[in-house]
C-alpha cells in the first residue's frame, strides 16, 4: 500500500492506472476507521481493479470548532488497519494546505436537499461536504466512489451533485453497519461514556419500534413519530428499573419521516419512507436512519 500526501502525486497515480485500463474505486473517509468503513473498502475491492482510501478531517464541514477539535483521530492505527486489509493500493492523506491552499475561495452548494434534517441544524455543513467531495473526486479521479447509508442525507447530496455537475463517477451506497446490539457504527461512538453508550441504544430501538408500528398498520406520520419519541425518551427513562442509563437523556434534535430521494416530509408511510433521527447523548451528536414501508 502506497501512502500519498500530495494532490499532484495522487492525480498522476490515478491517471497512470486509468491509461492502463484499470478501474479506480474510491472510499473517502475522515479516519478513525471502524467496520463500517472497512465494509466499504471490501466492496470497493470487488468493484475496482485498484482501491484508494482517503483520510481527511475536513474543517469546512464542521460548523462548531469544538466538534472539529474533538473529532477522534488516529492516523497510525488507520494505516495499520488498511495495510492488514489486503487489496488497498493507496492511502491518500492530504494535509489541509493541499486541500485548501492560501487564497482558496470556491465552494460547491447543493441547494434543496441540504435544507432539511442535518442541514437545518448545521449551517454550512453540506456546503463543506459537497466542496471537499468534489475536490477529492478531482484529486483521485475514480470510476466509482462508495459511501455508507448511515449518512443518508450526505448520500443524497452527493448523488445530486454528481448528477448536476456531470461527474463521470458511479456513486455506490452501502447499508449501515451496526454493532451486535444495533448501535450504528460511528467514529463518534468512541466519545461516549459507558452509560451514554447504553442510552444511545434507544436510537436503534426507536427505529425498530417505528418498523413495528408500520408493520402493525399504523402508518400515520404522527403516530409513528409519537412512538419514536417515546422510545427515545426512555419510556420514563428506566429509573424504575435502575438501569445504568436511567439518568442519561437522549435529546432528539430532529425526528423526521421523509421521501428518501427528495427528503421532503411526508404525512403517511404509503411508500418507502426514510425515518431519520439526530440526537444528542451527552455532548455527542449521533445520527441514524432506516427506510420504512
Amino acid at each position: 500500500m502506497d501512502v500519498i500526501q500530495h494532490v499532484r502525486d495522487m492525480q498522476r497515480w490515478s491517471e497512470d492506472r486509468r491509461r492502463g485500463g484499470q478501474t479506480v474505486a474510491f472510499v473517502p473517509t475522515m479516519g478513525f476507521l471502524h467496520e463500517g468503513h472497512l465494509s466499504l473498502v471490501r466492496e470497493a475491492k470487488a468493484r475496482g481493479d485498484v482501491v484508494v482510501v482517503s483520510i481527511f478531517v475536513n474543517p469546512m464541514q464542521f460548523n462548531q470548532s469544538s466538534d472539529f477539535d474533538t473529532y477522534p483521530r488516529d492516523a497510525a492505527r488507520d494505516e495499520r488497519l488498511l495495510r492488514d486489509l489486503v487489496g488497498v493500493d493507496v492511502l491518500f492523506m492530504p494535509p489541509p494546505a493541499e486541500v485548501y491552499p492560501d487564497g482558496y475561495q470556491t465552494a460547491v452548494e447543493v441547494e434543496e436537499v441540504t435544507k432539511p434534517l442535518c442541514g437545518a441544524f448545521r449551517p454550512g455543513h453540506f456546503r463543506g461536504v459537497a466542496t471537499v467531495v468534489a475536490k477529492l473526486f478531482n484529486m483521485v479521479k475514480p470510476h466509482c466512489a462508495l459511501f455508507g447509508e448511515k449518512d443518508f442525507q450526505q448520500c443524497v447530496v452527493i448523488k445530486r451533485m454528481v448528477r448536476d455537475l456531470n461527474f463521470d463517477i458511479d456513486i455506490v451506497t452501502m447499508p449501515t453497519v451496526r454493532e451486535a446490539d444495533g448501535l450504528a457504527m460511528s467514529s463518534r461512538n468512541a466519545r461516549l461514556s459507558a452509560a451514554e453508550r447504553t442510552a444511545s441504544l434507544r436510537i436503534f430501538r426507536a427505529l425498530e419500534a417505528a418498523r413495528a408500528c408500520v408493520a402493525d398498520g399504523r402508518t400515520d406520520a404522527n403516530a409513528v413519530l409519537r412512538t419514536v419519541h417515546a422510545v427515545l425518551d426512555g419510556d420514563g427513562r428506566g429509573a424504575a428499573h435502575g438501569t445504568p442509563d436511567a439518568d442519561i437523556a437522549v435529546r432528539a434534535e430532529y425526528v423526521c419521516l421523509c421521501d428518501p430521494e427528495t427528503l421532503e416530509e411526508v404525512r403517511r408511510v404509503s411508500a418507502p419512507t426514510l425515518l431519520a433521527i439526530a440526537a444528542w447523548v451527552g455532548d455527542v451528536r449521533l445520527i441514524d436512519n432506516c427506510v420504512l414501508g
